[in-house]
């Protein structure tokens, strides 16, 4: 019995040596981090604007004719001058015809007219008719060459309405939805057939606060440049409705005069390039104008940020693997993540991965997030 007893006790001490071992042997919870970077970083102010074709046109027919054809598929890219609707011509190529032929006998009879006067000049010199018959002649030619003229002028009136059976691309831009096809009569009562937009370049529309606008206006005064010199250096860069940045870049060239005294603002439009049709007219996006010269700032992603009722935070994984609470001041959103604006340095290890398994003050065993660059 006592072998027995001696035996469970050692058994009972080697499970608990066993179960001590595995419990020194737990794995440190895991987390990834990326280094802090130090980067440029242009401050900016980010204002709700909209996109603003800088030349948009209504088509409308300006005389009435059956509608023949359509040369455009809607929604396409149009070059200035390309022919996109044609009227029925016909009954235009005839009033044309019909105004040629009038001037043709208004130039016979004007013709006839200068002979009669030749005429009667040479038979006056040899006293065979009076002055009077001389004056008369005269004034048939005179009466003549005005019907000439009008005559004239009516070929091109029938040449200009005949011109307006072709409906021609007054802007290159991209052509919207036609709503009156083929074989429908349109008249100028037809409203707009199409619209043509511009697309490239194209306008920001955006409410600048007049605080804003006031730091400008001290530029301008203190420069010797006008308006665009001095606004050409604030850039423009475009955030669309999915959160991307658009690639292009573009400045203010304009303000209005007047501050809005509901809003205390001032409209400001901007030009940006749209080459690839990207933008659209009335387009909702978010203007970030970059109000000064680059700074040198620590940027982190957004997600190794966390909150409390002390403020931000951000915990970093120090040389001997502990984790670390750092209380930081951050500024503007920037690509890729946020600028920290004081509380944290260059080249620190910020936990983005595990933030919830671990505190301040574990060991971890850190590794390098998928992406190791703020």
């Amino acid at each position: 019995m006592h072998h027995v007893t001696q035996g469970l006790v050692a058994i009972v001490m080697m499970w608990g040596a066993g179960s001590a071992l595995a419990q020194g042997a737990a794995p440190l919870p895991g987390v990834g981090f990326v280094v802090a970077q130090e980067r440029d970083v242009t401050p900016s102010v980010d204002f709700v604007g909209r996109i603003e074709a800088v030349s948009k046109v209504d088509l409308r027919a300006r005389v009435t004719g059956f509608l023949e054809e359509q040369k455009f598929e809607d929604g396409a890219s149009v070059e200035k001058g390309e022919l996109l609707y044609v009227i029925e011509q016909p009954p235009f190529a005839a009033a044309v015809k019909q105004a040629q032929a009038n001037l043709a006998a208004a130039k016979a009879t004007a013709e006839n007219a200068a002979i009669a006067l030749t005429r009667a000049e040479e038979l006056l010199k040899r006293e065979t008719v009076a002055q009077v018959t001389v004056d008369d002649r005269g004034a048939e030619k005179r009466v003549a060459d005005a019907s000439v003229l009008q005559s004239e002028a009516a070929l091109d009136e029938a040449n200009i309405t005949y011109s307006y059976t072709e409906i021609i691309a007054p802007i290159a831009g991209q052509i919207g939805r036609s709503s009156v096809k083929p074989g429908n009569l349109v008249s100028p009562d037809s409203g707009v057939l199409t619209t043509l937009v511009q697309q490239d370049p194209v306008y920001v529309i955006f409410n600048v606060t007049e605080r804003m606008a006031l730091t400008v206006r001290r530029a301008l005064a203190q420069s010797d440049e006008d308006f665009g010199a001095v606004t050409e250096a604030v850039k423009i860069r475009l955030r669309l409705s999915d959160g991307t940045m658009y690639d292009e870049v573009g400045s203010i060239d304009f303000s209005d005069v007047q501050v809005n005294p509901g809003t205390d603002t001032i409209v400001f439009r901007g030009v940006v390039p749209n080459p690839d049709g990207i933008l659209v007219d009335q387009q909702f996006i978010v203007a970030v104008v970059e109000t000064a010269e680059p700074e040198r700032r620590v940027v982190i992603p957004e997600a190794a940020l966390s909150v409390d009722q002390r403020g931000r935070f951000v915990l970093v994984v120090n040389d001997q693997n502990e984790v670390e609470e750092r209380f930081v001041d951050v500024g503007d959103a920037v690509e890729g993540g946020v600028a920290v604006t004081s509380g944290l340095d260059a080249g620190a290890k910020v936990i983005v991965d595990g933030l919830m398994k671990v505190r301040p003050g574990m060991k971890v065993d850190a590794v390098p997030a998928e992406n190791n660059e703020a």
